[in-house]
């Protein structure tokens, strides 16, 4: 039987690793604050800005919304990403995406200033991804990732790594900040050849295929660390990952659970960057 690798551990200790910078900050005279922008009414859109909000709220991080309608124009997003990027009182700043289908996202990624891109989605930030330098901040999801492996004491060194997924949210993130740890990488996509023969050399497997369940039995091998990115909503309407956890866990060592898992500590981690943000701008 795996172990059962739990979101609500790292976060906990996540937490109280950001309150201890929030004192500090706020004993500087500096308040923490996250900037949102959020054009339209997506429902999960909102529902993760509530949860985002709630955790700054507990976390002493302030919150200033920047409530958009569906019909905005790219110079009215354009006007705004420039007023949050001048006001110095915003030290980091989350984007929903995909933005409405009228408007220019990649340019409006690019408008926002990187040392504010607490979700990693300039080319600014990218470069700090890839070349490992602190500039702007990895995307939440791989560097919840890298708590969850960090927070259990799996140790990357030397290991076999495989990266199921190539995005520049997930995967392709994901692989650099491994190389960081000095894991051996292999970056798997929809043109590998064999994909289960390779996924079960590795020691360390990070799914992020985006489909409900699609890594299953012939996937494993004994000893792995599972990291399932996945959220979907299987035939049952339930939440569930990429993993199908009922082959996976008699099999490998350890693994996250979805619900419970990667997910509970991205809102954490968005948080930590914000607090991250204000301390570099402090020189802390």
């Amino acid at each position: 039987m795996a172990q059962t690798l739990l979101g609500k551990e790292v976060t906990a200790a996540l937490n109280e690793r950001i309150k201890a910078d929030v004192e500090k900050l706020k004993v500087a005279g500096v308040n923490p604050t996250l900037g949102i922008i959020r054009v339209g009414e997506r429902g999960d859109d909102i529902s993760y800005e509530r949860g985002a909000m709630k955790r700054c709220d507990t976390l002493g991080v302030a919150v200033k919304q920047y409530l958009l309608p569906a019909d905005v124009t790219q110079e009215q997003l354009i006007a705004t990403i420039e007023e949050v990027n001048k006001d110095d009182s915003i030290h980091g700043v989350l984007m929903f995406r995909p933005l409405p289908k009228h408007l220019d996202e990649e340019a409006a990624c690019q408008a926002l200033d990187p040392e504010k891109d607490v979700d990693g989605i300039t080319d600014g930030s990218m470069v700090g991804v890839f070349t490992g330098q602190k500039k702007g901040f990895p995307p939440c999801t791989p560097q919840a990732c890298m708590e969850i492996l960090d927070h259990y004491g799996i140790d990357c060194t030397g290991k076999k790594a495989v990266v199921i997924g190539r995005s520049l949210v997930v995967g392709k993130p994901a692989a650099m900040m491994l190389i960081k740890k000095n894991a051996t990488v292999t970056v798997c996509h929809t043109k590998t050849v064999d994909m289960p023969a390779v996924c079960r050399e590795a020691d360390i497997l990070i799914v992020a295929a985006g489909r409900a369940g699609v890594v299953d039995k012939p996937y494993f091998a004994p000893g792995q660390v599972v990291i399932d990115v996945g959220i979907n909503v299987n035939a049952e309407g339930k939440l569930c990952g990429d993993v199908k956890f009922e082959d996976a866990e008699p099999i490998v060592g350890a693994i996250t659970p979805v619900p419970g898992g990667v997910g509970s500590v991205t809102t954490s981690v968005l948080v930590g960057h914000v607090v991250e943000a204000a301390m570099r701008r402090q020189g802390l």
